[in-house]
């Protein structure tokens, strides 16, 4: 089943509930919510209590993505704020498992995400204990990028890694997908998609997310 994450960056903070219910509205499963401190990734956006004050108004799984150095540090505060899944990259943290441990500790689900230059193989180590697998297909930071076409052949070997592996892990993309170009991102494995200027920027939200699943 294709799930839909719905990225906040790309919605009108000026009217943030209601563009939340939009989507909840129009069908998605998950909200994507990135996190960025300035430092991994060249933007900051939002905070733990950013997080608390949605998780009142929606029942969408809160896909949080740490685009932060060193997430560990935060990892609690963001369970408490509400959030199902946490998502930490490979690249921002010298203890991987470490980060593991402690979104586990706290009961949620575990995502590891690569950026689009990352080789794939150093998630396959990781396996056995995370429940999503976030392949990056623009460079983190900035909403509104381009698809780069060559994060496909990570998109595919990370699908072989996870049938071979016989667990039950969702592989998860992000960064410019819309329904132009979402059916080669599913081809290659992905069956969760995260879409931000192509939903919260469409006229007919149900709409698109509905082309995103088909």
């Amino acid at each position: 089943m294709i799930k839909v994450s719905p990225s906040i960056l790309a919605c009108d903070f000026a009217n943030l509930q209601s563009e939340i219910k939009k989507v909840e509205d129009g069908g998605a499963q998950y909200l994507h919510i990135d996190v960025m401190d300035g430092i991994f990734v060249p933007n900051i956006t939002l905070g733990p209590c950013i997080v608390s004050a949605i998780r009142k108004n929606s029942n969408l799984v809160f896909d949080v993505h740490l685009m932060i150095t060193d997430p560990i540090r935060y990892i609690d505060e963001f369970a408490k704020a509400g959030a199902d899944l946490i998502t930490i990259h490979v690249e921002s943290t010298f203890d991987v498992n470490a980060a593991i441990d402690k979104i586990k500790a706290n009961g949620k689900k575990v995502g590891l995400s690569i950026k689009p230059n990352t080789k794939p193989e150093i998630v396959k180590q990781y396996l056995d204990k995370v429940d999503l697998i976030l392949v990056m297909t623009v460079e983190p930071g900035f909403g509104g990028q381009s698809f780069i076409p060559a994060t496909l052949d990570s998109i595919r070997a990370i699908d072989t890694m996870i049938k071979e592996s016989g667990k039950d892990i969702e592989l998860e993309v992000d960064g410019g997908i819309s329904p132009k170009n979402v059916q080669l991102v599913k081809d290659a494995g992905a069956n969760v998609i995260v879409a931000g200027s192509a939903v919260f920027g469409s006229s007919d939200i149900p709409g698109t997310i509905a082309q995103l699943m088909a």
